[in-house]
């Protein structure tokens, strides 16, 4: 307590004078933190915390959630997931839905639990929704390789793995996002390394702070946020150094290379960002489900009031969305950032956020 004490006095007196500064979290981790430890109602009136599109379900698109209800609909198909993609709204329904009508959708709680569906189930085809960011992507690469090595034939992956670098770039040439620096993901950091953000500060003049993920780290990360701004300096600082280095998990990165490699990638509320994604290399071609048995699905124009995309560039808060506490709650979610625990809209809601400032 003593030192959080500490940390949030020097906030206050680094912000003191200054104009209204605004940071960007871009981990759903770091928001669901933030919140959970009151961090926004002991900042000073003038430093702002907004959230980015830093949870991987929210930014994942409705095409890609249609093609994964459409393969669970096929005969012998089983569909393995994480749990907090039931939900997600597709253009016109959910995977939970179509496993009420009768799809075989299984959660899973690792990639590798989708190897041993597949041992148990030969005569099935079993795709595992490969959704993340850097932090998970290593560990669906080692599933294909696991599943290679005990010659499973029959385990596919759908992909739709993002990279976070290349959003920070687009964020910053959106001239609607205005922030002042970055709150850097502590668990894609740990993968990446932290040289991989080093382009923010070079590049575009910008203060990042890797941090950690208790209270102290977070105020710790933030004061050096306004540490570079009151010395009209700016660079990366990992503060987070007791797990992540400037080159990050050498192992993790070369598994994830061998599997993997760059590709565009289409993201909720942003678009088509280039080379944000993963795609499988052609020697794993066998493992990728929309080259062994392609489908074509009718894209939908949905049109909702939700503002998700607004939410996940910052550009407005969840209650500026009509939807937010009313149509859409997180038992009936209308769009993906109420469905997910790391979701922005989700933690606003769980926590009361129509009562903090931003």
């Amino acid at each position: 307590m003593a030192d959080t004490l500490k940390l949030v006095k020097k906030i206050s007196r680094l912000a003191d004078g200054k104009k209204s500064l605004r940071f960007m979290e871009v981990c759903g981790t770091h928001t669901v933190a933030i919140f959970r430890s009151g961090i926004r109602q002991i900042l000073p009136d003038n430093v702002e915390l907004v959230s980015g599109p830093g949870c991987p379900v929210c930014v994942t698109n409705d095409d890609y959630i249609d093609k994964a209800i459409a393969y669970s609909r096929r005969k012998n198909f089983i569909v393995a997931t994480f749990g907090d993609m039931l939900k997600v709204p597709g253009s016109r329904s959910s995977l939970a839905a179509a496993s009420a009508e009768g799809a075989d959708v299984r959660i899973v709680y690792s990639p590798l639990d989708a190897v041993k569906i597949a041992e148990e189930n030969s005569r099935k085809q079993i795709i595992f929704l490969a959704v993340g960011f850097e932090t998970t992507a290593p560990t669906a690469a080692a599933t294909v390789l696991a599943a290679q090595a005990r010659g499973v034939k029959n385990l596919f992956m759908l992909s739709a793995q993002k990279l976070v670098p290349p959003t920070l770039r687009v964020l910053l040439d959106d001239a609607a996002v205005k922030v002042d620096g970055f709150l850097l993901p502590g668990h894609v950091a740990v993968v990446i390394g932290a040289k991989a953000f080093n382009f923010l500060a070079d590049e575009f003049k910008i203060s990042g702070a890797i941090g950690g993920f208790e209270a102290d780290e977070i105020l710790s990360a933030l004061v050096s946020l306004l540490e570079q701004l009151d010395s009209g300096r700016a660079q990366v600082t990992n503060n987070y150094r007791a797990v992540v280095t400037d080159e990050g998990n050498v192992a993790a990165k070369k598994i994830l290379s061998q599997v993997y490699e760059v590709t565009d990638a289409d993201w909720r509320g942003l678009g088509k960002i280039p080379a944000s994604g993963l795609r499988m290399r052609d020697e794993f071609a066998a493992f990728d489900i929309e080259r062994v048995e392609p489908i074509e699905i009718e894209r939908v124009e949905k049109k909702s009031a939700c503002r998700c995309g607004e939410v996940l560039r910052g550009v407005i808060k969840p209650t500026d969305c009509p939807l937010f506490g009313k149509a859409c709650k997180p038992l009936h979610a209308i769009g993906p950032c109420m469905v997910s625990v790391e979701g922005v809209c989700a933690a606003w809601f769980k926590y009361g956020g129509n009562n903090f400032k931003w």
